[in-house]
């Protein structure tokens, strides 16, 4: 049937379409995916610790060989669509602007998809239109073709404005998008109706127009009933109940590094139902994980994307007493239920449990080390461990298999190659300079295809490269700063050293190395939980507190943490302390859960020249962790700058930050949770902060808060001001300008926002056995207010500190204090501080 034809018969959703909004609702065809080799060559360059300080916008300047050559085939030249639009499905924009659908490929890939909508007219006329795009595209209306663009930036939008003519009625818009995706790539295009006829959108659907609107509407309004499961059962709840019964398909699955392959459930919500039960924690795969829920009447289908952490802790109840239980707990729960990958494969063969079922696991990771897939660094580590210490338990077609893989692996971005495995990070580097190491002393007399080298050559080079990369973390530590994803990453590649390495300055560097990643962590944490300013994060590190790998470390090590189900460094870790020899200081425990009298106040600096100045200060009852004088006003990329923790609940956390897009679940850096678009003016004394934005106009006009209202023990909303408790924890977080509590959709009930692309929050965290009990304590600090003083200075006026002044240049003066992050060192410097004021007031 025509689309004429559907709009005629009412088979159409239909929304308003004003000018200077854009065109959000269309039909999608399948996305063409073709990968882009090219001849394989050397790169050049080095490690880079500033990759995510951004020079213009969010873009990343490193350039891939592939993306050359891709530039060169088709920059500012029209692109060539492929086939025609067949409808698969729809793209209901839920908030977004724009048809998004970003992604992370490990191998480049070209993408091609083509999107059609239609606009009805209330007379002809002409329109402007602006179609933007970091890729390329063609505009069709009608039939004929309006223009096209071909940027072929990586993930750097360009915009370009057309005029075309509409006519009377229904108008037929087509647009063919592809681009080259290299590792995480921005996928998507916008079209914004500048100016035009009067109109509306109609987007052609298989069913009537109002039932269409209704699964819509039931998909904006869902949400889960809880922030995140320890246990119990898993439910979808939404505020609009469906005319009709629906059909319902859920998808689970993991992050876009998870190996395995989705969960799904059939369900069907019957007419009036608005809860959708999905199924008990224990029968869900731990972690962070993406659930898409997919709604169909009349043929008609809409889909949407929820984000919720799973956590089998009741399974797993306290950890065991001593540190050798926990190391036969760890490595057990990882053996029987860790994704399965080479990690765990190391896990079996280091217990005892190799055969079949770990043969399969390695064949099934080699794939990806033998075809250089982006993360395979990741895999190889651990795999060159089974097969440095457990040779014997392999299977012999399987142990050549892996001996080819190694041989022929590209170690480094000067080997030939045409991969895009990222080799400028920080802990990318480490795992490909410790993997060149290990595996040329374990083939010294072998060649190895890429390099060209003997291994005894290849092991050298490597060597140089290791010791060079612990010259600079001895001097800077971590680049992606007191990053929880990036913690376990550098721990995998340590420790592989600590056990691995066959030169003594290497493992015992190494073990200084985990010994200090672990110090950061005890400091930062709070009950065992990293808590703290991050370099780079993601919407599945921030969420989860009990599944995220930190937590099964800190288990581990201190006795207090829950495992999810994807592990990096743990069993190296507890392998590390089983079997060779790896000593902790028994301290950690104490400072990673604090419970202590008083407060430890804990400043530090990491990345080259100290890029990152650390502010954290907890006690017993909360915690709060910032980073000082970092880059305001700039554009963002994984950056979180302020995160804080209540009593001894994981779940009781609060981050705030300027979403970087508005799509729920999406890739980008920054995403919706993970960092912000413009990092803002943060300043940190005690349990005090204000945190300012000032955010870029093209970005979204909301800042917001993190503020699960369910994981407190208490909480309130009002106006201005929130106020939360947990435990003996007390928080108020208070804007200038009235908070705007987020009640339909996927964040229902956990977040807060302030309207606008400026805003002054205030943070102050209490105890309850030193400023009473919540209503006390949010009488005390309601009126806090930030004065504007000379040269950009700021003051508060704290009802227990004083007056605390915080410069321009992210000093602070409070009680006969001066803090001041220029000072702050790499080593660092943590006091212990007493509750209350320092000095009577």
């Amino acid at each position: 049937m025509s689309a004429a034809g559907l709009i005629e018969a009412d088979f159409a959703l239909r929304r308003p379409l004003e000018a200077g909004r854009q065109v959000v609702y269309w039909g999608l065809g399948a996305t063409s995916e073709h990968r882009y080799d090219v001849p394989d060559q050397p790169m050049k360059g080095e490690m880079d610790p500033f990759f995510f300080l951004t020079k213009h916008k969010n873009f990343i300047p490193h350039e891939y060989p592939c993306r050359t050559w891709f530039a060169a085939e088709r920059r500012g030249k029209r692109p060539a669509p492929q086939g025609a639009f067949e409808p698969e499905r729809v793209w209901l924009p839920f908030g977004s602007p724009r048809v998004d659908l970003s992604g992370f490929w490990f191998r480049p890939t070209v993408l091609g998809t083509w999107a059609r909508t239609v606009i009805v007219a209330k007379a002809a006329g002409s329109a402007r239109l602006k179609l933007r795009a970091c890729g390329g595209a063609v505009l069709f209306i009608n039939g004929a073709e309006i223009g096209w663009m071909a940027p072929y930036g990586r993930n750097l939008e360009t915009a370009q404005e057309f005029d075309a003519e509409l006519v009377a009625g229904t108008n037929d818009i087509r647009i063919w998008f592809d681009d080259l995706a290299e590792r995480d790539v921005r996928y998507y295009f916008q079209l914004d109706y500048l100016s035009g006829p009067a109109a509306e959108q109609a987007l052609p659907a298989s069913a009537p127009g109002g039932l269409a609107a209704a699964i819509e509407t039931a998909l904006e309004a869902m949400h889960f009933e809880k922030p995140a499961y320890s246990g119990g059962e898993v439910a979808l709840v939404t505020h609009s109940q469906l005319p009709v019964a629906v059909d319902v398909a859920i998808e689970v699955e993991g992050d876009f590094m998870s190996i395995e392959e989705p969960v799904s459930f059939r369900r069907r919500l019957e007419i009036g139902e608005t809860r959708l039960p999905i199924a008990a924690t224990e029968q869900l795969p731990a972690d962070f994980r993406h659930f898409k829920v997919s709604l169909t009447a009349s043929s008609f289908t809409a889909s949407r994307v929820f984000g919720v952490e799973i956590c089998h802790a009741d399974r797993q109840g306290l950890a065991p007493a001593t540190l050798e239980q926990r190391i036969t707990e760890a490595l057990d729960e990882i053996s029987n239920h860790a994704e399965s990958d080479t990690v765990r494969a190391l896990a079996q063969l280091a217990t005892g449990r190799g055969g079949p079922e770990t043969n399969a696991m390695i064949l099934g990771a080699l794939p990806a080390i033998e075809d250089c897939h982006d993360c395979a660094d990741f895999i190889l580590v651990p795999l060159l461990w089974c097969r440095r210490r457990f040779v014997d338990a392999i299977g012999a077609e399987v142990r050549e298999r892996i001996d080819a893989a190694i041989l022929n692996y590209r170690y480094w971005m000067d080997e030939p190659g045409n991969d895009v495995q990222w080799y400028f990070s920080e802990n990318h580097a480490l795992l490909f300079h410790t993997a060149a190491y290990l595996a040329g002393h374990m083939f010294p007399q072998e060649r190895f295809v890429r390099s060209g080298r003997l291994g005894s050559e290849h092991s050298a080079a490597g060597l140089a490269r290791v010791r060079a990369w612990l010259d600079h973390f001895e001097e800077w530590e971590m680049a992606e700063f007191n990053s929880a994803p990036y913690f376990p990453i550098d721990l995998k590649g340590l420790t592989a050293l600590f056990a691995l390495a066959p030169d003594a300055d290497v493992r015992i560097r190494a073990g200084a190395a985990i010994v200090r990643l672990l110090d950061i962590v005890a400091r930062s944490a709070h009950h065992g939980v990293l808590t703290g300013a991050q370099g780079r994060s993601y919407e599945h590190t921030l969420r989860p507190a009990r599944s995220l790998e930190l937590s099964g470390v800190a288990r581990l090590v201190w006795g207090k943490g829950f495992y999810g189900k994807r592990f990096h460094a743990l069993p190296q870790l507890a392998l590390c302390l089983r079997d060779h020899g790896l000593e902790l200081p028994s301290s950690q425990a104490e400072i990673a859960s604090f419970r202590r009298e008083g407060g430890q106040e804990w400043c530090f600096a990491q990345g080259q020249n100290r890029i990152a100045k650390l502010y954290h200060y907890k006690t017993r009852d909360y915690a709060m962790g910032s980073a000082a004088a970092y880059r305001w006003n700039e554009w963002g990329y994984q950056e979180t700058v302020l995160h804080l923790r209540l009593g001894d609940d994981p779940d009781a956390q609060v981050w705030i930050n300027h979403p970087g897009e508005v799509i729920h679940s999406g890739y980008g850096r920054p995403s919706y949770w993970g960092g912000s678009g413009t990092l803002p003016r943060v300043h940190q004394y005690r349990g005090l902060a204000v945190v300012i934005f000032d955010c870029a106009a093209e970005q979204p006009d909301f800042t917001h808060a993190w503020f699960p209202q369910s994981a407190f023990m208490k909480s309130r909303i009002d106006g201005n001001r929130a106020f939360a408790q947990s435990a003996g924890g007390l928080l108020l977080l208070k804007a200038d300008r009235d908070f705007e509590p987020v009640e339909r959709g996927p964040t229902a009930g956990n977040e807060l926002r302030a309207p606008g692309h400026k805003a002054v929050w205030i943070v102050r965290l209490g105890q309850a056995d030193i400023q009473g009990p919540l209503e006390a304590f949010a009488s005390l600090f309601a009126n806090l207010d930030v004065r504007r003083g000379e040269g950009d200075g700021l003051s508060i006026d704290d009802p227990e500190y004083g007056e605390v002044v915080f410069h321009a240049d992210g000093r602070i003066e409070a009680e006969d204090r001066i803090v001041d992050p220029t000072l702050w060192t790499v080593a660092g410097e943590a006091v212990i501080l007493p509750c209350g004021p320092l000095r009577r007031r």
